[in-house]
C-alpha cells in the first residue's frame, strides 16, 4: 500500500469503505483502522477509493483470509487477492517503464502464486447498463481484462487466471512448469522476457507496452497466446460460470480466447 500511495501521491486516494460499505473520509483515523486492518493476521478486508463520483481512476483493494476458521465459503481454493488501479493517463505520463517497476516494487516482497499488470475494463462493473457498452469490446480487445477481484479470491488457488502484460508467477505454479529455464525455453516470442526473482518467482514481460489486441485487424497478440498454451494445463475456469459484462454462454469462450 505503502509504495502504490507515493506512486501515485498521497492526494490520489482519499476515501475507504467501512464495514457497512458506506464512504468515509480518509482521516487521521481512517488511515490509523485501514493500518490495523491490513496487518491483521486474520484475513481484513480493505478497500480505498478516489473521490466518489470522480470517476475512480485510482483504487486499492486487499481482500485477506482467515484460512484457520471456518467460513461460510469453501477455503480450498481461497487465496488472499490485492488489486492497485492506475489509469492510463497515469500510464502516458510516466511511460510504461515506471508502471513496471511499481508492479515489481509491490510484487517483491508478497508470497504469491499468480498476478498480473495489464489493461482492464475497471469500474462497477456490475452497475446497470455496464454491460452492454463493455461486453462487445471483450473479444476484440483480447488484451483487456475484466476483473471480479473479490470472488476471484475465493476460487483462484493455484491456478493461472490468463497472460498480461506482467505475469508473475511463484510457488507452487512455478515448479509444476519446471522451473524459471524450462519455462524461459518454452517462450520465443519477440520481446518476451522471463526475469527470476528471490524466493523462487520469476516475472514476464510481454513487449515494451500493455497492449489490447484487436481481432478485427487480425491483431490476436501472438506473445500472449503463446504464454497461454504454455500454461494452459493450469488455466483457471469461473467455477460457477458467471462473469461481469458476459453472458454465461460466453465465459468459458472468453477465458479461452487465447487458446481457441
Amino acid at each position: 500500500m505503502e509504495a502504490y500511495l507515493s506512486a501515485i501521491g498521497p492526494s490520489a486516494i482519499g476515501w475507504y469503505i467501512d464495514p457497512e460499505g458506506e464512504y468515509q473520509k480518509l482521516d487521521g483515523t481512517g488511515w490509523v483502522l485501514t493500518r490495523q486492518k491490513l496487518r491483521e493476521g486474520r484475513g481484513g478486508i480493505t478497500r480505498l477509493y478516489d473521490a466518489p463520483g470522480s470517476g475512480e481512476p485510482y483504487r486499492f483493494e486487499y481482500y485477506g483470509k482467515d484460512l484457520l476458521t471456518p467460513a461460510l465459503h469453501d477455503t480450498q481454493n481461497a487465496t488472499c487477492a490485492l488489486s492497485c488501479w492506475l489509469p492510463t493517463e497515469f500510464l502516458e505520463e510516466h511511460g510504461p517503464h515506471r508502471v513496471r517497476e511499481l508492479a515489481l516494487q509491490i510484487a517483491r516482497p508478497l508470497p504469491y502464486c499468480s498476478g498480473y499488470a495489464g489493461l482492464s475494463f475497471n469500474g462497477e462493473l456490475d452497475l446497470v447498463g455496464v454491460e452492454q457498452k463493455i461486453a462487445p469490446h471483450c473479444f476484440r480487445h483480447p488484451g483487456i481484462d475484466v476483473p471480479c477481484l473479490e470472488s476471484l479470491g475465493w476460487t483462484l488457488g493455484t491456478r493461472f487466471r490468463g497472460p498480461a502484460w506482467l505475469t508473475f508467477l511463484g510457488q507452487p505454479l512455478l515448479g509444476e512448469l519446471g522451473g524459471p529455464a524450462a519455462l524461459r525455453s518454452r517462450l520465443h516470442a519477440a520481446g518476451t522476457t522471463v526475469q527470476e526473482m528471490e524466493g523462487d518467482k520469476v516475472f514476464i514481460t510481454l513487449g515494451p507496452w500493455p497492449e489490447a489486441g484487436d481481432t478485427s485487424r487480425g491483431d490476436n497478440l501472438p506473445p500472449y497466446r503463446e504464454l497461454a498454451h504454455v500454461l494452459a494445463p493450469w488455466l483457471f475456469h469461473e467455477p460457477n460460470g458467471q462473469m461481469p459484462c458476459l453472458r454465461d454462454e460466453d465465459v468459458r469462450h472468453w477465458e479461452r480466447r487465447f487458446l481457441d
